[in-house]
């Protein structure tokens, strides 16, 4: 546990310094368009590369020293900020510079991601694998907690450059902490190591088999779909638009969202988790939705956006703790950064379309829709309110019945629920 401390604590400063570039980039996209589909296609594209180097980045991540590859792709990160910092600085820096730095970091993420994701799973015990996850999540929501707010108290006397600077420095303070420590590589078995294609497509076939660990990727899969048309797509500009823009309140919105993530991680990393992680990982979820959404829906002032993220985001290291241990624990250690990928492929690959499904709804359909006098105002007006930012809110209403039921559906299906008592063998063909 040590060593994966010194990890921890390296990942909590670099997510701090992206999560303080990534709200000043969004302000600054914002101001420059003041279309949602301008937010919604940052998203789309840095999903898209995601998914599509997934595949390789599994087999690198079990064929090659894991701890190497998380060493490169975090400064491939570092390179990629810094050079949109030149850009800034020389006045140069545009729309279609964030869309392409987007792509290359979230290219490199998908090597990162697994090759972590599998090297926890080495270093603490299985018994820790939640608690350890949960530790992640707090890392996570405490950086979406505090960043948001310093990087908006910092706006003005830095400027974007300055922010961008912060998260160069926390990158490099990230790589060092992993240089420091040893990071152990599974030995593999010559079932494992198929060539070519076959190795290509290891993890996809070893989930097929595996049908309790394929229900509960799907059920995140359609988790990541609604988060991205919501969250991730409209919600920024939703807060935008019934705030007159007022970009403290935004700020205020997103830091709460982090303070529920990080009440939800210190509760969870002291508990240590649920027994049954597949109940945790679905009511959980259920919670989330039905809590949140509904109070993003319907609610028309700051007060009433606070208590609607923590709502949400208290539920989530819970879920993703769970969900993640599931994964740990179940697949064999020499196949997890084949199998994680392709597991990180398919559920972030449905966010790409939720992304450009959450521009092309608000900005056509759901926003017309929810002006006075607009298709569907003197019918659900009296939930969600009209005027700017009501059919984002129409959107909110929806993921939240959909969410609530694909989880308590997940609940109904035997192979879900005992996903971790399933065992499958391993085969290379």
């Amino acid at each position: 546990m040590a060593t994966f401390i010194i990890l921890w604590l390296g990942q909590l400063v670099s997510l701090f310094g992206t999560a303080m570039s990534r709200f000043g980039l969004t302000i600054w996209a914002y101001q420059q368009t003041g279309q949602v589909t301008t937010l919604a296609l940052m998203g789309f594209f840095n999903s898209l590369a995601y998914v599509l180097f997934s595949p390789l980045a599994g087999v690198v991540a079990d064929r090659y020293s894991r701890k190497w590859v998380i060493i490169l792709a975090d400064l491939g990160a570092g390179l990629v900020t810094l050079g949109l910092l030149l850009l800034y600085r020389a006045g140069g820096l545009q729309i279609w510079h964030l869309y392409l730095g987007g792509v290359i970091t979230n290219a490199l993420g998908a090597f990162q991601e697994p090759a972590f994701g599998a090297s926890v799973s080495m270093l603490v015990p299985r018994n820790q694998l939640t608690r350890a996850n949960g530790m992640l999540s707090l890392a996570n929501d405490g950086a979406h907690m505090f960043a948001p707010m310093l990087a908006g108290a910092l706006l003005l006397p830095l400027g974007i450059g300055g922010i961008m600077t912060i998260d160069v420095v926390t990158c490099l303070a990230a790589v060092t902490t992993v240089l420091l420590v040893t990071i152990p590589q599974p030995v593999q078995s010559r079932a494992t190591t198929p060539r070519g294609f076959a190795n290509l497509s290891f993890g996809f076939r070893y989930i097929s088999r595996h049908v309790g660990l394929l229900g509960i990727l799907l059920i995140f899969t359609g988790i990541n779909f609604f988060a991205a048309v919501t969250y991730f797509g409209v919600m920024p500009a939703m807060i935008l638009s019934r705030s007159g823009g007022n970009a403290a309140v935004l700020g205020l919105v997103q830091s709460v969202l982090g303070i529920g993530g990080v009440a939800g991680g210190a509760l969870l990393t002291l508990w240590g988790g649920p027994k049954n992680r597949v109940k945790g990982f679905l009511l959980s979820t259920a919670a989330s939705f039905l809590l949140g959404d509904l109070l993003f829906a319907i609610g028309r002032s700051p007060a009433a956006w606070v208590g609607a993220a923590f709502a949400s985001a208290v539920f989530l290291p819970f879920l993703l703790s769970c969900y993640e241990a599931i994964w740990q624990s179940t697949v064999p250690h020499d196949v997890q950064g084949r199998v994680f990928s392709a597991k990180n492929m398919l559920q972030i690959g449905s966010m790409p379309l939720g992304y450009l499904m959450a521009g092309f709804l608000a900005d056509r359909i759901f926003e017309p829709a929810m002006q006075p006098g607009g298709l569907l105002a003197d019918s659900l007006g009296w939930l969600v309110g009209t005027g700017p930012g009501a059919g984002m809110g129409l959107m909110f209403a929806l993921t939240c019945v959909l969410g609530t039921g694909l989880c308590l559906l997940g609940l109904a299906f035997p192979a879900v629920r005992n996903v971790e008592a399933e065992s499958i063998p391993v085969k290379a063909g």
